[in-house]
C-alpha cells in the first residue's frame, strides 16, 4: 500500500525534530495545514505549500510528493531496464570507448529519428518502451560524436545531447532526480560541443525543471532566465529560437509560482503568452518533436495549473475554457490540462465536474493518468468527501484508491456511490 503524504510529511517532521508549530513556522504555512494532512484528513497539498513544507524540512520536494504511482517498486535495487539505462548514461570509468562492429558506421539520420520517437514515447508515458531503446541510442550517439571531421563529431554530440537529455527527463519522471542530473550535466557538454547552438539552453530548461524537483527554485530560476537572456541576445529570428526562449520563460515562471510569488508568474507567463503570436509569422519548426514545446496552447495550460496551485480555481476554469489545443501539443500537456482542470472543480465543490474530466483523461492518456501523483490525491479527495458521484468508482479502482484508503470516507469501499 502507498504511503500517504501525511505518513511522509510525520516521519520527515520527526527525523527533523520539529513540532508541528515549528514546522508551520519554518514554512510560513497554518500549523492547521500540517495537521489536516499528519491527521489523513487532507490527502493532497498544492505545490508551494509543499515546497515551502520542504524548505523547512530541509528536504527535495520529491520526499514529500513520493513515487510517481505507476512506477513500479522492485526489492533490491533499480529494474533491469533501469539499470541499463543507468549504465549507459554513467558508463564505467577509465573505459576504452566502445568500438563499432567492423565495416558499420552509424547513420546519424536514422540515429535521429529514432530520438524524435524516443521523445513521443516520453510525451506519451511510454517508459518501458523509451528505457528499452535509450541505451542503444545513447551508446551509437556516442560513437557518432567521437568519430570523424569536426562538423560530423558536432552533429554527433548534438545527438548526444538530445539522448542525455531524454534520459535527464526519463529519470526525473521515475523519481530518480539524481539521475536525472547525472544524465543533463552530460547532457550539457555533449551541447557544448555540439553544431546547435539552441541546445545548451534547451538542456538548460530541463536542468532547471530538475532544480525544481529539488526544491531549488532560486536556481532554477536563475539558470532559466540567464538562458533566455543568452537566446534573446543573439535576436530571435526562427520559431526554433523562440519556442526555446519561450519555454526558459515558462520555466522560471514556474519557478517564481512556486516559491509563492504569483503576481511575478502571472506576468511572466503573459509576456510568454503574447510573444507566441510571433509564431505565425515564422516558419514552422523542422522537427518540432526535437524543440521546446512552446505555443499559445501551452503557456494557457502553465497559466491554468498556476492558478490552480495558488487557490485561484474560478481563474483556472475561465482560462480553460473554450481552450483549443494545438496540433504540436503532445498527451503529457494535455494531461497536465485535465488534471488541473479535475482539481479547479474539486476545490470549487464540483464532483460531478471533475469526474467527468477525469473520466475524459482515462480515456485519451490512461498511461499519463496512472503515473500522476496528482490523479491519485484527486480521486483519494474525492472517495473521501462527503459523496461519491457516479463513475467515480472505476477509477478510484483504476488508480488503486480503493485499496490505497480501504473503507475511509463517509461510506464503505464496498457502498455503491449515489446516482448523479
Amino acid at each position: 500500500m502507498a504511503e500517504h503524504i501525511g505518513d511522509r510529511l510525520r516521519r520527515l517532521r520527526r527525523l527533523a525534530g520539529l513540532t508541528q508549530e515549528e514546522l508551520a513556522e519554518r514554512a510560513g504555512l497554518s500549523v492547521d495545514v500540517l495537521r489536516r494532512l499528519e491527521q489523513k484528513r487532507k490527502h493532497s497539498a498544492r505545490l508551494p505549500s509543499l515546497h515551502a513544507l520542504a524548505r523547512g524540512l530541509g528536504v527535495e520536494v520529491t520526499a514529500l510528493m513520493g513515487d510517481p504511482p505507476a512506477v513500479a517498486s522492485h526489492e533490491g535495487g533499480d529494474p533491469p531496464q533501469l539499470v541499463a539505462v543507468r549504465r549507459a548514461i554513467m558508463p564505467p570509468l577509465f573505459a576504452p570507448p566502445a568500438e563499432p562492429p567492423a565495416g558499420t558506421v552509424p547513420a546519424l539520420a536514422s540515429l535521429k529519428e529514432q530520438l524524435a520517437h524516443g521523445w513521443t514515447l516520453y510525451h506519451s508515458a511510454e517508459f518501458d518502451r523509451l528505457m528499452d531503446g535509450l541505451p542503444g541510442m545513447v551508446a551509437h550517439a556516442r560513437l557518432l560524436a567521437s568519430a570523424g571531421t569536426a562538423d560530423q563529431r558536432g552533429a554527433g554530440n548534438a545527438a548526444l545531447g538530445k539522448a542525455l537529455q531524454l534520459g535527464g527527463h526519463l529519470a526525473i519522471r521515475l523519481g530518480k532526480t539524481d539521475l536525472a542530473l547525472a544524465s543533463l550535466e552530460r547532457a550539457h557538454a555533449a551541447a557544448g560541443a555540439s553544431s546547435d547552438p539552441l541546445l545548451v539552453p534547451m538542456v538548460s530548461n530541463s536542468v532547471a525543471w530538475a532544480y525544481q524537483r529539488q526544491n531549488r527554485l532560486d536556481d532554477a530560476s536563475a539558470l532559466a532566465v540567464h538562458a533566455a537572456d543568452g537566446v534573446e541576445r543573439h535576436r530571435i529570428r526562427t520559431a526554433e529560437e523562440l519556442r526555446v526562449w519561450g519555454g526558459l520563460i515558462m520555466s522560471a515562471a514556474t519557478s517564481a509560482a512556486r516559491s509563492g510569488d504569483y503576481t511575478r508568474a502571472d506576468e511572466m507567463m503573459t509576456t510568454a503568452e503574447k510573444a507566441t503570436a510571433r509564431l505565425a509569422h515564422l516558419p514552422p519548426a523542422s522537427d518540432g518533436r526535437m524543440v521546446s514545446v512552446f505555443s499559445r496552447s501551452s503557456v494557457r495550460i502553465e497559466r491554468v495549473r498556476l492558478a490552480v496551485q495558488h487557490g485561484h480555481p474560478a481563474q483556472a476554469l475561465e482560462l480553460a475554457r473554450g481552450m483549443r489545443l494545438s496540433k504540436d501539443i503532445p498527451p503529457s500537456w494535455r494531461t497536465w490540462l485535465l488534471l488541473d482542470v479535475a482539481r479547479a472543480h474539486t476545490d470549487l465543490g464540483n464532483a460531478e465536474g471533475a469526474v467527468k474530466t477525469l473520466e475524459s483523461l482515462r480515456r485519451i492518456a490512461p498511461s499519463w493518468m496512472r503515473h500522476h501523483t496528482l490523479a491519485v490525491a484527486i480521486v483519494t479527495d474525492l472517495w473521501n468527501g462527503p459523496r461519491r458521484p457516479e463513475g467515480l468508482r472505476p477509477l478510484a479502482d483504476f488508480l488503486g484508491v480503493t485499496t490505497r484508503h480501504p473503507g475511509t470516507g463517509p461510506r464503505a469501499a464496498g457502498h455503491s456511490a449515489p446516482a448523479a
